[in-house]
């Protein structure tokens, strides 16, 4: 199964991380829109990731209580983007649904999302991808964190889907 290192941060603005990303020559992909839907699974996270394009069934399970937030996953793509979510949610029971735009960079085998999810605010991403050995995609993530000034300490070990969650839980509490 594939693993990567991965990172997520709220930010408030991505100007800074976007000059720095072209100062260092990422390549810029362009800005996707992406529909998650989370499926109830007791081994790990299952989402169906909707795009315009094309559709992608997502497995991912990491330890978040760990220091570095290594994942293994699984990527399934699937061509038809309309009926996939239609079949899934037929079959399995949905629990969240998070939207967003991503605004995607490629550095050396490394993933930079700049996210707007909806009813969240705005995130950074890193994802970078285990290709020789840990030990080489941890120095590739850590040069990205360290130009990218990211202060780990505020490093968010949830999922969007776990923030949905508990923002939705507050909100009810509060009414």
């Amino acid at each position: 199964m594939p693993k990567n290192l991965e990172l997520k941060i709220e930010i408030t603005d991505f100007d800074f991380v976007i000059k720095t990303l072209n100062s260092i020559g990422a390549e810029y992909l362009g800005v996707l829109q992406q529909k998650d839907i989370y499926y109830k699974n007791p081994n790990g996270l299952l989402k169906l990731r909707v795009m315009p394009s094309h559709s992608e069934l997502i497995f991912y399970n990491r330890n978040e209580k760990t220091g570095d937030r290594w994942s293994d996953y699984k990527v399934l793509k699937i061509e038809n983007a309309e009926e996939p979510e239609k079949f899934f949610n037929g079959v399995l029971e949905p629990e969240i649904t998070v939207e967003k735009a991503r605004t995607l960079f490629l550095y050396k085998n490394t993933r930079i999302h700049l996210d707007e999810v909806k009813n969240l605010g705005k995130f950074l991403e890193l994802e970078t991808i285990v290709e020789q050995s840990l030990d080489d995609a941890k120095e590739r993530f850590d040069f990205l964190v360290e130009k990218l000034r990211l202060d780990l300490t505020r490093q968010i070990r949830k999922s969007y889907k776990n923030l949905i969650e508990e923002k939705t839980a507050a909100q009810t509490s509060n009414k």
